[in-house]
């Protein structure tokens, strides 16, 4: 019983000491194979302005491909405010690009570990929420904009994304931790047209408790639905039902479902898919089309090396051409 809930907590903690090794700035190297790229949520954005893939995740650092194949990098790319909420050296998870108009977007996790926010059953929290920097270009390098703040300071948030809806309003969609609430929500929140701010408060769109796939041990030993939430990712499958990809853990296995709106919109319900659709020890996926026109789906694994536990950025094939996303086999490029 507490053997299965320590072991889902390490693993947790765990993955949070990764993403700070993550941090650590390394010198640029060129023509490295996708499958020796060490990163956890990795995030692809096929750049036709430049004819060039970027690929970001955890750790804040950019690689740059025009194959898919061979990367160059790792570049730093971000130049955050050190007065700012974030401090001189925030940790940055689960980075994304999206380009909007003629800007570029950075959308990340940052984390100040000097400051506490609260203690929930004897654990600190860190000051952590999502936040959206802006380039001219897909390489940075990014600053911030006009807001301080996107989410309130009291609460820790990560893994933002961003999705339009069909009346072109802007939505940063993002996780509220299950470290601070017990039973992590995924929700949403109205940014601004340019995309320098939140308006309004966030909205809980589905709760980790929702999924019928992810599970835990509870205290006494009986199996309930996980309480991470992670990694969310949204998506229209060709006949326009609104579909979000999303992670949690099934005990100590990392594990990727998927939800569908029954309303078509941000507000749901969400209906959650009864099984995972992605392999065991797989998660943090996202969706984008090759610079030829191919769906592909970028998501990392854990793997074991010399003892140590390291994430892997891999590829699958995707299809949407039904009601559906179906994931099918890994993409070697």
């Amino acid at each position: 019983m507490k053997n299965n809930w320590l072991v889902l907590v390490g693993c947790v903690l765990f993955s949070f000491v990764l993403k700070a090794q993550e941090n650590r700035v390394r010198e640029p190297r060129t023509n490295v194979p996708l499958d020796s790229i060490r990163l956890s949520d990795p995030f692809i954005l096929a750049d036709r302005q430049t004819n060039t893939y970027y690929m970001t995740g955890t750790g804040g650092l950019l690689w740059k491909s025009k194959n898919l194949k061979l990367w160059d990098g790792p570049y730093k790319v971000t130049q955050t405010d050190p007065n700012s909420w974030m401090g001189p050296n925030p940790m940055i998870w689960a980075a994304e690009i999206h380009h909007v108009k003629n800007k570029y977007y950075y959308f990340a996790t940052f984390t100040n570990r000097a400051v506490k926010i609260d203690t929930v059953k004897g654990r600190a929290i860190e000051r952590r929420a999502c936040h959206v920097l802006v380039s001219d270009k897909p390489d940075g390098p990014y600053v911030p904009m006009q807001d301080a703040t996107y989410l309130p300071a009291d609460m820790p948030t990560l893994d933002g994304t961003l999705w339009v809806d069909k009346n072109d309003k802007p939505y940063m969609v993002y996780c509220y931790e299950w470290l601070q609430n017990l039973n992590g929500t995924i929700e949403k929140i109205e940014l601004k047209p340019d995309l320098s701010g939140t308006l309004g408060k966030g909205e809980v769109l589905f709760r980790a408790s929702d999924s019928p796939w992810s599970r835990e041990k509870d205290d006494n030993g009986k199996d309930r639905p996980n309480k991470v939430t992670d990694g969310p990712y949204l998506f229209h499958t060709k006949t326009g039902r609104l579909g979000m990809i999303w992670t949690s853990w099934i005990y100590d296995v990392y594990t990727q479902g998927v939800a569908y709106s029954k309303s078509g919109t941000l507000d749901g319900p969400w209906i959650q898919e009864k099984e995972p659709i992605t392999p065991a020890n797989y998660g943090h996926g996202m969706l984008f089309y090759t610079l030829d026109g191919k769906l592909l789906m970028s998501i990392h694994s854990h793997k074991s090396v010399n003892g140590r536990t390291f994430r892997f950025p891999h590829l699958f094939e995707v299809d949407l051409s039904g009601d559906k996303l179906v994931v099918g086999k890994p993409y070697i490029p």
